[in-house]
Formats: C-alpha cells, structure tokens, sequence
C-alpha cells in the first residue's frame, strides 16, 4: 500500500465531522470540480496529490527567514525598496500560526453556513496606511521575465490570493485590494550547474476582489447538503479518468453474449383482473 497515498480519510475529518474545515484549496477545488469536492469532503475520498516539490519548498522557507529578519528590525526588505512599496513585513505573534496551513492558519467561522474557513498565508506586510498586504511565494523556472499573472493557470494563485484578504477582512483587519507576488525564477543561462542556481526575484502586484467569496460558500454549502452527487466538470481529467477506468473494468468483467449460460425458462399463466397474462419466472 502506498505510505503517501491514503484516499479514505477518517471520518472526522470530512463533513459533518468534528474536525472539518474548509480549506483555501477545497474552495478551489469546488471550483474547479464540484463532483470531486463532493466526493473529497462528502464522502471522504480525496484525489491523490502531486508529489511536493521540495526546491519550492526550499525557495518558500528561505525566503521566510529573509523576510523574517526585517520583520524583527521592522526594517523594509530590498526588494520591497527596489521597487517603491513603502511597507515592511507585518509584525505579529500570530504569524506562525497563520503560516501553519495544516493544523492552525488564519480562521474565520462562516455565520451564514456555518462553515470554519481556514488559510495558511505565506507573508502579511503592512503600508504606512496601516493596510495589511498578503504576500505569497512562488518558485519557478522559465526563459522570460516574470512581471504578471497572465495565463489561464493563474487564475488558481489567484483566487489563493483573495481568499485569504477575505479572512484577514473577516478577522477585523484592514486590507489592501492590492497583494504581491515574489516570484524567484530560476536561471537557465549558466554555462554549468556547479551546485547552485540562481534566481531572479520580482514583485508582481495583483489586485484582488473578494465579491465572489460569499456566493461561492452557499454554492459550496448546498453542495455538502445535497444527497445527489453533482456533475463532474467539463475539463475535470480525475473524472475522465475514472469514468473511462470505470468502464473498461465493466467491460473486461462482463461475460461474453457467446458465453452466458442457458437457463430454463418457464411459462406460466396467472389470472389478474379476468385477464389472462403470461409472465416469465
């Protein structure tokens, strides 16, 4: 059995348990695929993950103790002055708490459905207005500079942005529409490896709005109440997948018409309403 792959979660944990939450990337996942949302936290069988990807990772922590050094001189970072954003990293004691995505994060019990919404941040700064800024990591390797969130697949880094400015909102904090992502690109023009790479940092600012949020959390919450599981997304390849998977295996296990046994059939006739009619046993 596989030590990373485990589909059938406890109970606890899925909808109606007494540990649910409803994580930044379950809305996502509702969004991109309501049937396998559905059968995620309804029914408790997750979609295997990707594996990690530990130089992300590693780009991720690094990049953390960076910003966490200014934090505690409450200082700008280099970047931040390189391009003209006058902030510095926010300076909290819940910080370690909202980067922690898996048990704690940033939290926010949802009146209208009831629903506790969490979200591990990777940074919060803040302007001399005293607007919070939610930043976030990414880690890359690519021929062009990165200075925008342009292609189709953005759209998922960006909605991560804008849930999480809805739970600082929902938290009591003032919040910046306009959140920042650092984006290390790593360099592919070097003659040779030689044990290291090297990044090309930019700050991509992106402008967020929360509108969607609470129309999505009625949809998401129907969703969870229902007994009909919903329809698999067009463009879903984990619902292809099994459909198509599904199929073969009923084919492959079904007898062949050449094959099926002969059974005797009997006829018999009953009376039913002072008509004859013939029935098959």
């Amino acid at each position: 059995m596989s030590q990373y792959y485990k589909p059938n979660r406890n109970p606890d944990w899925n909808y109606g348990g007494p540990r649910f939450r409803l994580s930044r990337s379950k809305i996502s996942l509702f969004l991109d695929c309501p049937r396998c949302f559905y059968i995620d936290n309804k029914l408790g069988v997750a979609r295997p993950p990707g594996f990690p990807f530990n130089l992300n990772s590693a780009v991720d922590a690094l990049f953390k103790k960076e910003f966490d050094t200014h934090r505690a001189l409450k200082t700008q970072h280099p970047l931040m002055k390189a391009y003209g954003l006058d902030a510095v990293p926010f300076d909290d004691p819940r910080m370690d708490e909202w980067r922690d995505s898996l048990k704690r994060g940033i939290t926010y019990r949802h009146p209208a459905s009831g629903l506790l919404i969490s979200g591990g941040v990777d940074d919060v700064w803040v302007n001399k207005a005293g607007e919070l800024i939610i930043a976030d990591y990414k880690a890359t390797s690519k021929d062009e500079k990165i200075v925008a969130l342009d292609q189709e697949w953005h759209d998922g880094y960006k909605r991560q942005m804008e849930i999480y400015q809805w739970l600082f909102r929902q938290n009591g904090f003032k919040v910046s529409d306009t959140g920042y992502f650092v984006y290390a690109n790593a360099s592919r023009d070097r003659e040779a490896f030689d044990g290291q790479l090297e990044f090309e940092v930019t700050l991509v600012p992106y402008v967020g709005s929360t509108e969607w949020v609470e129309g999505t959390l009625s949809e998401l919450k129907k969703c969870l109440d229902s007994k009909e599981i919903p329809q698999a997304s067009l463009d879903c390849d984990y619902c292809r997948y099994r459909e198509a998977a599904g199929k073969a295996l009923m084919n492959s296990a079904a007898p062949s018409p050449k094959t099926l046994p002969k059974t005797p059939v009997s006829r018999k006739i009953i009376k039913q309403d002072a008509k004859e009619t013939p029935q098959l046993f």
